[in-house]
């Protein structure tokens, strides 16, 4: 084992990578530290971020709060004041990278996940903020289309809400369409960022399997997530997809363990990373040991799952729709960017 824990050792021995899931700067740097190569941020880590760093930030924060902005445009000003100090912050990995690493989400508007007309500009907008932003979308029919228009004007992206197979398939597909689109008239293509929300699959599919009184056990929902991102994996390399597969929302040790190895990007909360780099962990790879075909059958009695499992278990124009979805983007609006709007 080696001495600095289970999390170095994914980093030093398999394609495995990392970026750090807070926006706070102290929480950032001990993230970096630890070998992280981007950072996650969105309305509700921006505005705790904001909220615990208000002196750090005063100048910054005063600015804004004295313009006399509408609500939006509040929520996206004091947003980029935590954005754009982690893209500083992780500038150097992307400098050294070529481009490659070193990308800090900054997520569109939760209230307008349905509307490309709004969702484009803003993704041009928060572009321009710095050279290593990745514009976090929705996984929706409107955000798969502003991806791909992303992607062709040379804009990286992540696309998040995204929980299940039909998804992650479909941002591959529209990344690539927007890829042969930018090459075209030669334009760099954007790059994309894949997210699978794991711990928030299993977290939805653990209420339905209580409120119809399922008889799927806890040790079966809590491999739901991991049914999907294996799947997932193995798809993207079977088709070449050039999007980055990216889990988040971790829910245990097992979320990283069970992938180790994959050519994927995890990432981790400061609350999960102390136990990644404390524990003895097992260090081997295990994203070629498949889920067990006895857990597939008991979770094929959810048609929730299925609809997350099978790639064609849902069209993009449903995606909005399914349950983890609407659950995430209200908890996005309600406890991040109303809060950024109501600032004080």
């Amino acid at each position: 084992m080696s001495t600095n824990g289970y999390l170095e050792w994914a980093i030093r021995n398999t394609k495995t990578s990392w970026w750090h899931d807070s926006a706070d700067p102290a929480e950032l740097q001990l993230g970096l530290d630890r070998g992280a190569v981007g950072v996650t941020t969105n309305p509700f880590l921006s505005n705790v971020a904001l909220r615990d760093n208000r002196e750090l930030w005063r100048e910054q924060i005063d600015a804004v709060l004295s313009q006399n902005l509408d609500k939006g445009a509040k929520a996206e000003s004091l947003m980029r004041i935590a954005v754009t100090n982690a893209a500083k912050m992780v500038q150097p990995e992307y400098d050294r990278s070529r481009g490659e690493r070193g990308y800090v989400c900054a997520q569109v508007n939760p209230a307008r996940q349905g509307d490309r007309d709004v969702m484009l500009p803003m993704a041009k907008r928060f572009h321009d903020w710095a050279p290593n932003i990745a514009v976090k979308l929705p996984a929706t029919a409107a955000g798969l289309d502003v991806l791909e228009e992303c992607a062709a004007e040379g804009i990286t992206t992540a696309l998040t809400v995204s929980f299940t197979v039909p998804q992650t398939v479909a941002i591959g597909e529209r990344h690539r369409a927007g890829v042969e689109r930018a090459r075209a008239k030669g334009v760099q293509p954007g790059r994309c960022y894949a997210v699978i929300m794991i711990g928030r699959l299993d977290d939805y599919l653990r209420d339905v399997v209580h409120d119809s009184a399922a008889e799927i056990s806890e040790s079966d929902i809590q491999r739901a997530g991991l049914a999907v991102t294996k799947r997932s994996y193995s798809i993207y390399k079977e088709r070449g997809y050039t999007a980055e597969l990216l889990v988040a929302a971790l829910r245990g040790d097992y979320h990283m363990t069970e992938l180790t190895g994959a050519d994927l990007i995890m990432s981790i909360h400061p609350k999960s990373q102390g136990s990644l780099v404390a524990k003895g962990l097992p260090e081997e790879e295990r994203i070629d040991v498949p889920v067990p075909d006895s857990v597939i059958e008991r979770l094929n009695r959810l048609p929730e799952f299925v609809r997350a499992y099978e790639p064609d278990g849902m069209e993009p124009k449903e995606f909005i729709g399914y349950g983890a979805t609407q659950r995430t983007l209200t908890q996005f609006l309600e406890i991040g960017w109303k809060l950024l709007e109501g600032f004080k």
